[in-house]
């Protein structure tokens, strides 16, 4: 047996105990600072002294979260769905509408402007309107979430499909390829990691979006989200339920993130760049 065979065991021995030791790190030092955080956050409460109207303690907003769970639930799984819901309509109108500006110069000189239009406006300042003709409160928030996810993924989808190696462009001329066939196997392939951004900054913003339209709404009753329980505990002073909504958001808020990263990781980390590992 050759050195080389003998060595090859223990170098894939020594190279997975490494990535264990990495994933390790990467989980165990943000578990860590938010610990001591958490820790800085008791020890605060409990030395100033501070009411916890004002100011809960960690006790008090894990409280919150098992005694008031019968109504923070049905409120996460309404903002949720909402912004599931509007993050999908994003990237089926994103994508869609990306294809149909890149096939001519014309066309995206015409109608991107209009995209850029519904960006800059406030939501806050349309979702009155939208309000007024949509046909139910829940359309009227699905709106809202689907206007501010659109234009991220629109914008680089866009960017992504124009941005094709035009040498590639000029093989696919060369060897007879249709503008679909192009489209197909060339312009989408080569558009992925952009989608996957837009994707991540999507995701994101379909859920801000949509508890900012929610507090312009002023939906209450059996079927409102985190943020009308967010108002609510704000009036009745109900402060650890007020944290506890707070975080059920932020952990929304994570996963989501942390979903968009893992379905790009699974569809770049193979070849692209910026999902490969270094070697030096």
């Amino acid at each position: 047996m050759s050195d080389e065979t003998a060595a090859a065991p223990l170098l894939f021995k020594t190279t997975a105990s490494a990535r264990r030791r990495n994933l390790a790190l990467r989980i165990s030092i943000p578990l860590l600072v938010i610990a001591a955080l958490i820790l800085i956050w008791y020890a605060y409460v409990k030395l100033s002294g501070v009411p916890p109207y004002i100011l809960p303690g960690p006790a008090a907003v894990a409280s919150a979260f098992v005694t008031d769970w019968g109504t923070l639930a049905p409120a996460l799984w309404v903002t949720t769905k909402i912004t599931l819901m509007s993050l999908m309509l994003a990237l089926c109108g994103g994508v869609g509408f990306a294809i149909f500006l890149v096939q001519s110069r014309w066309i995206e000189l015409a109608f991107y402007p209009l995209a850029v239009i519904l960006q800059v406006t406030p939501i806050v300042a349309i979702s009155p309107l939208i309000l007024i003709y949509a046909p139910s409160t829940q359309v009227a928030l699905l709106i809202c979430a689907f206007l501010v996810a659109f234009f991220p993924i629109l914008s680089n989808m866009v960017q992504g499909l124009k941005s094709v190696d035009h040498n590639l462009i000029n093989l696919f001329e060369l060897y007879g390829a249709s503008r679909w066939q192009t489209l197909l196997f060339l312009k989408l392939p080569a558009a992925q990691p952009y989608f996957m951004t837009g994707l991540r900054i999507g995701g994101g913003l379909a859920l801000i979006a949509a508890v900012v339209a929610e507090f312009a709404a002023g939906s209450a009753g059996a079927g409102s989200g985190l943020a009308f329980r967010l108002l609510e505990a704000q009036y009745r002073l109900n402060i650890p339920r007020l944290f506890a909504a707070l975080l059920l958001l932020s952990l929304l808020g994570v996963a989501i993130f942390a979903v968009t990263s893992f379905i790009s990781w699974l569809a770049l980390h193979r070849w692209h760049e910026s999902s490969l590992k270094r070697e030096n």
